[in-house]
């Protein structure tokens, strides 16, 4: 038998959208703008640390981090952020979200600040420092996702929900181009302060010892817009849901919610306490058969489409380089000093999230309530697999010069429909389908899931798609399968994509309760299940 919805959590879900609503929006936005600017503005360093630490005299070509520090500089914030998204998703569920949620920030600001705090010149020290750090930083932001998104699910309205977790995920389009444009700036004030020859003119004096300021005032400045978040997320209230349906403190909720959106509630607050103790009886775990039975399917269709999405996803620095080269965005290396390397590099990957990245994000904002999750998450996948297949299969023709154009345009339509389509979906579904009591833990799986895939595609990847021409590979890497083949088996991660998208149920519309069922009695079965004395059987639907 369905039960009586609390009043508070009603109210919440048919609330006007309101000033309060922006600004949390802003508030758990801003953790993600950090968030994308620390993973990805590493990426925009590395070539940099190679100049620096790994330089060798009288080589050809510039430093280069070997294929292991390479790894273990970009990766090793992937494997913290997918400890923390699992621990911090539990710890939000045990504790409450605003008690956590203060942690992450902190451990965000600490860690950037300390990442570019090394305590030697020399390159194993810099390097195990670096990722020291970075482990740390991965660890803080995993927390954030999961944190971000139950928090935003749970104070929005039922009619705007999906728009509003979804403008809390696009402030990573906005974290990564701030990232370019930051390196932008650095690199061309440095480059100006102290212009030096290119490396074939000069192989010594194009890497000037101020360049070992750069990189570290880049990957510092992530520090700031957290830091200047964290009163903010201090003075947030938990969240209704949380103290009401899991703390079980429902005149709280009421209280927490009036002071800050305006919905009356006040009047009600008797009613709901006196409701509370029948409202919140079906309790039960994440290793549980009623558990299974109910989200069993949804869980591992979160799961796993964001861990095919992502194996795709993060597998698009394969193809930069070659598509920077090869529009003259980014000359030969040996043809620059390493100030306008950076300055090349941040520009490129800035102008890619300006035409591709940020709209992607905001086109799911404006439809997702529109059109629903499903329909974008389906549409995202299929045409990513569209776009993977016609790269993969004329991929000699894409390779001449005339063609090059046409790949980036492709190339960009590919992360278009990621954006608006699965990197965004499999961010707000999560926080959407499962019960309070564990819906951050279950989000941080899915987000888990997620960034093993993204190792996969960042790592597996960049090993797999070698040529097995030993001429044509990269210095210290193993033959592969290249990148033509790499290519069609990401396609075919995409098409799987597409079936796995048909477990996760549309969200679309509906509360928060109505999806993950805690308005239903225990002796209430989704599938028609009815209790007669302490026999359970089947009636017709």
């Amino acid at each position: 038998m369905a039960k009586e919805q609390l009043q508070v959590l009603n109210a919440l879900d048919v609330a006007k959208t309101q000033w309060y609503h922006f600004t949390a929006i802003v508030i758990a936005g801003m953790g993600f703008f950090t968030d994308a600017y620390d993973l990805f503005c590493v990426s925009l360093v590395t070539k940099l640390l190679g100049r620096i630490y790994y330089h060798h005299d009288g080589a050809l070509k510039p430093g280069t981090l070997p294929p292991n520090v390479a790894a273990a500089v970009n990766g090793v914030a992937f494997c913290g952020t997918l400890a923390g998204q699992l621990f911090f998703g539990w710890l939000g569920d045990k504790l409450g979200r605003k008690k956590v949620y203060g942690m992450t920030l902190m451990m965000m600001v600490i860690c950037s600040v300390a990442s570019g705090l090394s305590f030697s010149d020399k390159p194993a020290s810099v390097m195990a420092t670096l990722c020291f750090f970075r482990f740390w930083l991965g660890f803080g932001i995993g927390g954030d996702y999961p944190l971000s998104a139950t928090i935003m699910s749970e104070y929005a309205n039922k009619k705007t929900r999906g728009a509003f977790i979804a403008a809390v995920f696009a402030m990573q389009g906005f974290g990564i181009l701030a990232g370019g444009m930051v390196a932008i700036i650095v690199a061309a004030a440095f480059k100006s302060a102290y212009p030096t020859p290119a490396y074939q003119d000069a192989p010594l004096l194009s890497t000037p010892p101020q360049a070992d300021f750069v990189w570290r005032i880049i990957v510092m400045f992530g520090a700031i817009p957290a830091a200047l978040t964290y009163y903010w997320r201090m003075k947030m209230p938990e969240t209704a849901r949380y103290t009401a349906l899991v703390a079980k403190n429902a005149k709280q909720a009421a209280s927490d919610m009036s002071k800050v959106l305006q919905v009356e509630i006040e009047s009600e607050s008797n009613t709901i306490t006196a409701n509370n103790n029948s409202t919140t009886t079906t309790d039960f775990g994440l290793f549980s058969k009623k558990f299974l039975h109910r989200h069993g399917l949804h869980l591992l269709g979160t799961t796993s489409t964001w861990f095919l999405l992502d194996i795709a996803f993060y597998s698009q620095n394969l193809f930069q380089k070659d598509i920077f080269t090869g529009i003259g965005w980014i000359p030969a290396p040996k043809t620059m000093n390493a100030l306008e390397e950076v300055y090349r590099i941040a520009r490129a990957q800035t102008l890619i999230a300006l035409c591709s990245t940020v709209p992607g994000y905001w086109f799911t904002v404006f439809f997702i309530d529109k059109i629903g999750r499903f329909a974008i998450q389906l549409m995202g996948f299929f045409f990513m697999t569209v776009f993977m297949f016609a790269l993969a299969i004329p991929y000699d023709h894409w390779t001449h010069k005339e063609n090059r154009i046409g790949f980036v345009i492709m190339y960009s339509l590919t992360f278009f429909f990621a954006n608006f389509g699965p990197n965004a979906t499999t961010f707000v579904v999560p926080a959407e389908i499962f019960p309070a009591r564990l819906r951050s833990t279950c989000h941080g799986i899915s987000a888990a899931a997620g960034k093993a895939g993204a190792m996969i595609g960042a790592f597996g990847f960049l090993y797999a798609s070698q040529p097995t021409d030993p001429t044509k590979r990269d210095a210290g890497y193993p033959a592969g399968i290249g990148i033509r083949n790499s290519l069609i088996v990401l396609g075919c991660i995409n098409a799987l994509g597409v079936v796995f998208t048909f477990l996760v149920p549309e969200s679309n519309g509906k509360s928060l309760e109505e999806m993950s069922k805690e308005n239903e009695d225990d002796d209430d079965d989704s599938n028609g299940v009815e209790m007669r004395g302490n026999e359970f059987r089947t009636v017709p639907v």
